[in-house]
């Protein structure tokens, strides 16, 4: 064993008394730093130094993310949900060779955007259509009940 000062995370992370997936972020692109060609070489490092999943987060053009996939040999990870990406699917996702996707504040933002859109309703409009689409409180306490 080498120490290159990546290795002791993944060291650490052995020793725990539970089970811990080591995930190595090069975060590039959502620093206003498009290299692939750096992006794939930090991701590689991790990879060498054990981590199990790699990610790269802000990656959203087709041919990159299947680059940055053909470029390890472990898992990789995409951030879905990024205005102007293309809208692909999980299958889509897993051709290209990607094996985990986050969604980061995507479903945050989304029952944020649901709520503005419904307060406009009634502010704009004085109606309350939007309640059509909505769950009922019972079905939402059916769906968290862990009893």
């Amino acid at each position: 064993m080498r120490w290159n000062g990546l290795r002791l995370p993944w060291l650490l992370a052995q020793a725990l008394p539970f089970p811990f997936m080591l995930v190595a972020r090069a975060e590039n692109y959502l620093h206003g730093r498009p290299d692939l060609d750096d992006t794939i070489r930090r991701l590689q490092a991790f990879e060498a130094a054990g981590a199990e999943v790699l990610y790269a987060p802000g990656i959203t053009s087709v041919e990159d993310i299947r680059t940055v996939c053909a470029s390890v040999r472990k898992p990789v990870n995409v951030l879905m949900g990024i205005k102007g990406a293309p809208p692909l699917s999980v299958a889509e996702l897993g051709a290209l060779g990607v094996r985990r996707v986050s969604l980061g504040s995507g479903f945050s933002r989304a029952a944020l955007t649901a709520f503005v859109h419904a307060a406009r309703e009634v502010r704009d409009h004085g109606t309350f259509t939007f309640t059509e689409e909505t769950f009922y409180m019972s079905e939402l306490a059916s769906l968290f009940d862990t009893r």
